[in-house]
C-alpha cells in the first residue's frame, strides 16, 4: 500500500507500519515532509493554482499539472505522464505553495511541466507494488555486474517507473565514468529502459537516511535540500576543533549543518578584537588561550604559569591601546570586572566537570577502579574475612 523503502512490515497483520505523516502513504519515513499552512484559507473558486508537487520514492519531488480538475488530497496516490510511459507518486503539496516552491526552484510554469493522469486504483497500486519487489534484487545483481566490468563508481539506488518499462539508476563516482557498456548489459538483463544519473555524496547520504551525531535524523533526508559549500573557515570562526572525525557528517564531507550559526558568529566576532601578539604586562607576556564568543571573555595565560585569566574585551581593547603607547599595566584584570569574570569561571568549570564526567577519562578511571576492587588477592582476603 505505498509505503516507502524504509517502512515496517508487522509480522502478524502483514500490514506496513508507520507513524502516518504526509511523507509516505504509511508514515513509515519522514523524508522531506511538507506542512501547507495556507491549507485553511479560504481562496476565491475558480482561483486555485491547477500545479500540484508529487513525491516519489526516497524524497525526490516533481511538478504535474492538473488538466482534469481531479480533486486531491494530501497524501492520494496519483498516475502521472512521465517521458516514454507513466508513474505512480504521492500528492506532497497543492496550492498557492506549490507556486512559491516553483519559485524558489527556478521552475517555469510553462508547457514543459506534465499533466496528471488519474487517481491511482487498487489495480495500479498493486502492479506498483509488484514493480518496487524488483528493485532490491535489481541493485544486487547490478552491483556485481559493475564489479565484473571493474567501474569505479558506487551504485546507491535503484527506482523502476510504475509500468515497469524503465529504471533509474543512481550512483555516485569520484571521476567520469564510462558505462555504456554498462547499460547494454543492463538492458539485456533486465530487458528495459534504463538511465543512469550521477547524485553527489550529500545526495546519496539523503536518499540512504540514517541518524546524525546530534541523535536527530539527517537533514538531507527530513528537510534539507540545497546542499550549501561548507569550508573549514566555518569551524574555525566557531572555535571548533578541526578533527575530521568530529566535524564530517555520514556522506564523508564537513557536515552541513556547521554553516546553520555561522552568520551569528560571524556577527559576534566582530566586536572580539584581533590578537596577533601577546599582551604585554609587568608581569610578563599573556597569551591568548581561548575566547568565549557571546560572553566578550577572553582567556590568557602567561609562560611560567599553568593557570589562565579570564578577562573582558574592553579590558583587552585597554591593554591593547596602553601597548600600542609603550605602557604596561600592572595585571589583566580589574577589581570591577571580578562578579563578571568570576559567574563565567564557574559556567566553564561546571561544564568542564560534565566534559570530564562523560568523556572517556572519566570512564577510564572507572575502569581502573573496578581492576583493583576484582584483584584475585582482594577476593582472597574478603573470602578469610567472611570466613572469620
Amino acid at each position: 500500500m505505498g509505503g516507502c523503502a524504509t517502512c515496517i512490515l508487522n509480522e502478524e497483520t502483514k500490514e506496513l507500519a508507520g507513524s502516518k505523516s504526509l511523507g509516505c502513504q504509511t508514515g513509515g519515513c519522514n523524508k522531506l515532509n511538507v506542512f501547507d499552512w495556507l491549507a485553511d484559507m479560504d481562496i476565491q473558486p475558480g482561483k486555485e493554482f491547477d500545479i500540484v508537487e508529487v513525491r516519489f520514492k526516497n524524497g525526490r519531488k516533481d511538478f504535474f499539472r492538473n488538466k482534469n480538475n481531479l480533486e486531491l488530497h494530501t497524501g492520494d496516490a496519483i498516475v502521472v505522464d512521465v517521458p516514454n510511459g507513466h508513474h505512480i507518486g504521492y500528492v506532497s503539496l497543492q496550492g498557492e505553495l506549490v507556486r512559491l516552491q516553483m519559485s524558489k526552484k527556478k521552475v517555469k510554469d510553462d508547457e514543459n511541466i506534465r499533466q496528471i493522469y488519474r487517481l491511482a486504483s487498487p489495480h495500479d497500486l498493486d502492479k506498483y507494488e509488484k514493480v518496487r519487489n524488483r528493485e532490491m534484487t535489481t541493485l544486487y545483481r547490478t552491483r556485481e555486474i559493475i564489479m565484473e566490468l571493474g567501474l569505479k563508481m558506487k551504485l546507491t539506488d535503484v527506482e523502476f517507473q510504475a509500468d515497469g518499462g524503465k529504471a533509474t539508476f543512481y550512483y555516485s563516482a569520484d571521476e567520469r565514468v564510462d558505462f555504456r557498456e554498462l547499460i547494454k548489459v543492463l538492458a539485456a538483463e533486465f530487458r528495459i529502459r534504463v538511465e543512469m544519473r550521477q547524485i553527489s555524496l550529500r545526495q546519496e547520504a539523503g536518499r540512504l537516511g540514517g541518524i546524525g551525531s546530534c541523535g536527530r535524523e539527517l537533514c538531507c533526508s527530513t528537510w534539507l535540500t540545497d546542499f550549501k559549500s561548507v569550508t573549514t573557515s566555518a569551524a574555525r570562526y566557531q572555535n571548533l576543533a578541526l578533527n575530521p572525525a568530529k566535524l564530517s557528517g555520514q556522506c564523508g564531507r564537513l557536515k552541513c549543518c556547521l554553516n546553520y550559526e555561522l552568520e551569528t558568529y560571524q556577527e559576534a566576532l566582530q566586536d572580539i578584537p584581533k590578537i596577533t601578539k601577546p599582551l604585554l604586562t609587568e608581569k610578563g607576556e599573556a597569551y591568548l588561550q581561548k575566547t568565549d564568543i557571546f560572553r566578550k571573555i577572553m582567556w590568557f595565560g602567561y609562560k611560567q604559569e599553568s593557570s589562565w585569566h579570564a578577562i573582558t574585551i574592553e579590558r583587552v581593547k585597554e591593554i591593547l591601546e596602553l601597548n600600542a603607547k609603550g605602557e604596561k599595566p600592572e595585571t589583566l584584570q580589574v577589581d570591577k570586572d571580578l562578579d563578571k569574570l568570576e559567574h563565567a569561571q564557574a559556567v566553564t568549570n561546571d561544564l568542564e566537570r560534565l566534559d570530564r564526567k562523560y568523556s572517556g577519562k572519566g570512564k577510564r578511571k572507572n575502569r581502573k577502579n573496578r581492576k583493583k576492587r576484582r584483584r584475585p588477592g582482594n577476593r582472597h582476603n574478603n573470602q578469610n574475612k567472611r570466613g572469620q
